[in-house]
């Protein structure tokens, strides 16, 4: 069964990787070798973002279908009789909920969200521990933006008071977060007219004039901003100061961050505050499945694919695969990444450990099979 996707404005490359595996699905459904597929969902983000095109060229990396040419060939160096679909998604929460749920196989999370879930602290406290999660790898740094219309005159978070700003979704990462800065510098929800606009929508409503700013975690440079920031006068302000400080010593998974002078048309350079984005997977998806992604992530075309399809895929590099992951390692990536020495016993004793069973919590439904396209595609 073919997946449903959402519709809404896509990057370039973002579209060519999903139409890619849209035309491996067909090819394979014509060589009469249909039987044979797998399907393997990656949840992502908002379309705006930059989780959906990342999501997509990793998706088009991963798919190897029957029929295919073979990687020594010049075809596809994914998994054989793979066939992988990035889904747009709530983000970050969404995307471990619906992994601990069985509602897809993987997706992508901010390192903190994804702590917290495995831990069921913050919004996740009463659900549980999400049990499931498990880490394939480390995949890039997200920036936090607080992006202002110029006419608003905000140049730090306090200047906020009374305005439109949206906080994002929820569900998003970036809602957590920006929840997090709002009260690192002494604000609430009702000190603004908050609202919960997704990154697309939140950029159309500031261009229009109905909103003066929007709150944004995401891989520079995002969808979103590029083609505000093409067209409107807006601004991005600097998280910094002593509550930025504050949010650093607090939340070990919060850096200092710099989005460098460039990044956006007319925009410049501003400090502000990153997370890591992580690719997770449920422990349901077998050690050979697992294992078999991760070489295939880190494959030589996979990296060209990657560097040449987004700015943030250049920052995707197997020597930081390792780093601030905040759930414990999937067995398959284990067994890949020790096959390759970027993982011994000493490396391993410092990552997340596997929650004993008497700890696990709710698994919050029973798992659906891995591999099964739903009829209509879950909000996450």
């Amino acid at each position: 069964m073919s997946p449903v996707l959402r519709p809404g404005n896509r990057s370039i490359s973002a579209t060519r990787a999903l139409s890619l595996s849209l035309l491996l699905i067909i090819g394979a459904v014509s060589s009469g070798k249909a039987q044979d597929i797998e399907f393997f969902r990656i949840g992502t983000g908002s379309t705006s973002g930059t989780y959906f095109p990342i999501g997509g060229l990793i998706a088009a990396a991963m798919s190897n279908p029957p029929g295919s040419r073979t990687c020594g060939e010049g075809g596809s160096c994914g998994v054989s009789g793979l066939i992988a679909v990035a889904q747009s998604t709530n983000g970050s929460v969404a995307n471990v909920k619906a992994i601990q749920k069985g509602e897809i196989e993987s997706g992508f999370s901010q390192s903190d969200v994804a702590y917290w879930a495995y831990n069921a602290q913050q919004e996740f406290a009463e659900s549980g521990p999400a049990a499931k999660l498990r880490a394939i790898a480390n995949l890039y740094p997200e920036s936090l933006h607080l992006v202002v219309s110029e006419s608003a005159a905000v140049f730090t978070p306090s200047q906020l008071k009374g305005k439109r700003i949206s906080l994002d979704r929820e569900g998003s990462g970036t809602r957590v977060d920006t929840l997090l800065v709002l009260e690192a510098y002494g604000l609430k929800e009702s000190d603004m007219e908050a609202l919960a606009l997704p990154p697309g929508v939140a950029a159309d409503r500031l261009a229009l004039g109905e909103i003066d700013g929007f709150f944004l975690v995401a891989g520079t440079p995002a969808e979103a901003v590029t083609q505000l920031a093409a067209t409107s006068r807006i601004g991005l302000v600097p998280i910094t100061g002593e509550p930025a400080e504050k949010l650093l010593k607090a939340y070990p998974f919060f850096s200092q961050d710099f989005i460098s002078p460039g990044t956006y048309p007319n925009v410049g350079a501003v400090e502000t505050i990153s997370v890591g984005a992580q690719w997770l997977v449920s422990s349901d998806v077998s050690d050979d499945l697992v294992y078999q992604l991760t070489k295939a992530l880190w494959h030589e075309n996979t990296k060209r694919l990657l560097g040449g399809g987004h700015p943030k895929g250049a920052l995707i590099r197997i020597e930081t695969a390792l780093a601030g992951l905040s759930v414990p390692l999937h067995a398959g990536a284990e067994r890949y990444y020790r096959e390759i020495g970027v993982l011994d016993d000493a490396l391993m004793e410092n990552l997340p450990k596997v929650l004993p069973p008497q700890e696990s919590g709710s698994q919050d439904g029973e798992p659906k099979p891995a591999g099964v396209i739903p009829k209509e595609k879950p909000e996450g």
